[in-house]
């Protein structure tokens, strides 16, 4: 609609550059396109740059979205669009019939809505290529705590402000007649992702690679950790640190000795919280895995436990949940549930989409608590 809108407009005599479009797409995106008002308002705003190209812009939008006629007296260039949709599977005919009468626009449908919710483990090579895209797109935002530090604040909150107060005065005489206040700051909590990188995890270890390097990168988080489980415990916070997200990548996957192997949950978690377990305090802990195990479960549960009683919120991702009739059942899973406080999917964009609205603190009806997902059993130790 906005390809075709701006061949109207340019076929009237305007003049609409391709960022200009881009602009006017990205403010629809925002406002819908529901109430014509706020669209004539979007391109108004984003494509009429010079007073008298507006009588130009108020006819082409009432010939285009409202189909009415303008000004008989000064009507604007005849421009006949054609919409032909086309897939690349299906492209469009060549036939020349009536091609020099009316030029035609080819809108080519989008595959992101699909791939949002497709299993990471159907994707093809080029669906890898656009979902790497778009998972480098994620904002991820951790949710915010109270600092020790204290920052100056509106109004009468917080603590007085001795030293600013004292500033202020000398401007009248030495009497306090505004005084100043400081209240706590708030910081982002720290991120710490520990990732299943197991023979079963394979499908989607890699895009959950790609979703810990969009975290290390991301601005609104607070300091970001990141670990592979596997039968041991490996760091690929550094890394992972890099910009370049092929590169990364492939830098954590030299680092990592213990890829598509076996699993031990409970001895790489005591391992993390034995030499790493100062990170947790406070933090946000991500688990992501499918929780098959081949260790005790009862050490799982332990390590699980400790892990608890240190971070702020710990959060079990598991793409098999989106599985229909799934249920908790590993030995694994049912020990590490009790001690989870949210259980989210991780099967596709669409999912590591919520779980970034998890992380920051978003949490919907949909997300679930662990204590939901086996019906008839409490929260306490397995």
């Amino acid at each position: 609609m906005v390809v075709a809108f701006a061949h109207v407009l340019r076929g009237a005599g305007m003049d609409v550059p391709p960022g200009d479009l881009v602009n006017f797409t990205a403010a629809l995106g925002h406002l819908g396109l529901h109430e014509r008002r706020r669209v004539y308002w979007a391109g108004r705003a984003t494509l009429v740059h010079r007073p008298e190209d507006i009588p130009t812009y108020d006819q082409a939008f009432s010939a285009f979205w409202l189909g009415r006629q303008g000004d008989r007296r000064r009507p604007p260039t005849p421009a006949v669009v054609a919409l032909d949709a086309e897939d690349e599977d299906h492209p469009a005919d060549s036939g020349d019939d009536g091609a020099l009468e009316k030029p035609t626009v080819t809108v080519r449908y989008s595959p992101t809505e699909v791939l949002r919710h497709q299993d990471f483990a159907a994707f093809s090579t080029a669906e890898w290529a656009e979902g790497r895209r778009l998972l480098a797109a994620l904002r991820i935002a951790t949710e915010l705590r109270r600092s020790r530090r204290l920052r100056p604040s509106k109004g009468r909150r917080g603590r007085p402000d001795v030293a600013r107060t004292v500033r202020r005065a000398l401007a009248s005489d030495g009497e306090p007649l505004r005084r100043a206040w400081r209240s706590p700051s708030e910081r982002p909590r720290r991120l710490v992702l520990l990732i299943d990188v197991s023979g079963s995890m394979e499908a989607y270890a890699r895009a959950l690679l790609r979703f810990a390097h969009a975290a290390v990168c991301a601005r609104h988080t607070g300091s970001v950790e990141v670990f592979t489980l596997g039968t041991r415990l490996t760091r690929v916070t550094r890394p992972l640190s890099g910009r370049d997200p092929d590169a990364a990548l492939g830098a954590a996957g030299r680092a990592v000795a213990d890829w598509s192997g076996g699993t031990r949950l409970g001895h790489a978690l005591q391992a993390y919280n034995d030499r790493w377990g100062n990170t947790s305090r406070g933090a946000v802990v991500v688990i992501l895995s499918d929780g098959w195990d081949r260790g005790d479960p009862e050490e799982l549960a332990a390590q699980m436990a400790r892990l608890k009683r240190a971070a702020h919120r710990v959060v079990w991702v598991n793409p098999l949940k989106a599985t229909p009739g799934y249920a908790p059942l590993a030995r694994g899973m049912a020990a590490a549930l009790p001690y989870v406080d949210d259980f989210v999917e991780g099967h596709s964009l669409a999912s590591l989409e919520h779980l970034a609205a998890v992380v920051s603190g978003e949490r919907g009806a949909e997300a679930g608590s662990a204590g939901e997902a086996i019906p008839g059993e409490g929260r306490g130790t397995p």
